[in-house]
């Protein structure tokens, strides 16, 4: 559970220096300014947490559509290899129709001779062997043609069946992808929507606001150096402590919850997943009394936040806009949802 910055002491010393008898209407200024401060912080967590969930699906979704123009290619490649092999076909089919109606014509000419007919009329006994063997090799060649004929016409039909399937799917993909490139741009412009509102309220925050959003997760600065050494992984998150957070970024400069593990994996040459959801699916499940530093816990009901298990009950993640990378407690990160290892 996330905590909430403790109250401001301000009120409290001007309690305390007033006199007893002094009107209830004196410390209305100094608590209206305190409850203003803890209600800012607030709305703004809550536009945080939505912003964060709304880039997480625009992250999702742009894979998504990546994946889909690559089956569109592949597709396209299909199509054109079958559209080739079933033009090579038509015209194989062609050659064999040629070959079938020439050996048509001569049967209607009478242009072919019978065995009996061709030895009868030999010259001699060598002749007649030589008419033999001549009409069987003719013959033969015949049924080759006559054979081959049926399959190269099948051959030729099921090439065609091929291409115009392949350009069907292609074209099916295609319209996915044009539907889903719609999507992307909706939530695109809602996420535009969001996170501009983020900046406009961090941006409006006065210092002592800004300093409590920074320190709302009560992020831990003593005994980092201890955490070290105990994962690849967690060393190359922890190297990026400070470093500003930044919706749909996975580094070097900048981070998303998500792409700080992502970064943090490729480093040591892992490939992980890019969202949180699939970052949480894609892993081995492991206890929470079975965390180990490199671990990845889930945050949040459908996952819209994530931070890497250090060790010693801590996690480090990129939180929040205005908020640099930090390590907090794991209780920290918001409402536990699991944790998987890579």
């Amino acid at each position: 559970m996330i905590r909430r910055p403790r109250t401001l002491l301000a009120a409290a010393a001007v309690a305390a220096a007033l006199p007893l008898a002094a009107p209830a209407s004196a410390l209305a200024p100094a608590a209206a300014q305190e409850l203003t401060a803890e209600a800012i912080i607030a709305e703004l967590e809550e536009l945080s947490r939505e912003a964060e969930a709304n880039s997480e699906a625009v992250t999702a979704l742009d894979i998504e559509v990546e994946e889909q123009e690559r089956l569109v290619a592949e597709q396209g490649e299909r199509v054109t290899a079958a559209t080739r092999a079933a033009e090579t076909a038509r015209d194989r089919a062609a050659d064999t129709r040629a070959r079938l109606a020439g050996y048509v014509r001569q049967r209607l000419r009478g242009a072919t001779t019978d065995p009996v007919t061709a030895v009868l009329g030999a010259a001699d006994a060598q002749d007649a062997i030589d008419r033999t063997a001549y009409l069987a090799r003719l013959g033969r060649e015949q049924d080759e043609v006559l054979a081959g004929a049926a399959e190269r016409l099948r051959a030729a039909a099921d090439a065609h069946a091929r291409a115009a399937s392949a350009a069907a799917e292609a074209r099916f993909t295609l319209n996915q992808l044009e539907a889903r490139r719609g999507e992307l741009d909706a939530e695109r412009a809602e996420l535009d929507r969001r996170t501009g509102e983020v900046r406009d309220r961090v941006s409006a925050l006065s210092p002592e606001q800004l300093a409590i959003w920074r320190a709302k997760n009560n992020p831990v600065t003593e005994g980092l150096a201890d955490l070290l050494g105990s994962s690849a992984a967690v060393d190359a998150a922890m190297s990026k402590i400070g470093a500003p957070y930044s919706w749909g970024a996975a580094g070097p400069d900048a981070f998303d919850c998500s792409g700080l593990m992502y970064w943090a994996y490729a480093q040591i040459g892992k490939s992980i997943p890019r969202t949180s959801q699939a970052q949480l699916a894609g892993g081995t499940p492991v206890s929470r009394d079975q965390l180990q530093p490199g671990d990845i816990i889930g945050y949040y009901p459908g996952v819209t936040h994530v931070g890497m298990y250090v060790g010693n009950g801590q996690i480090v993640h990129a939180s929040d806009y205005g908020i640099p990378v930090q390590v907090v407690s794991i209780d920290q990160g918001g409402p536990y949802q699991g944790a998987v290892r890579y």
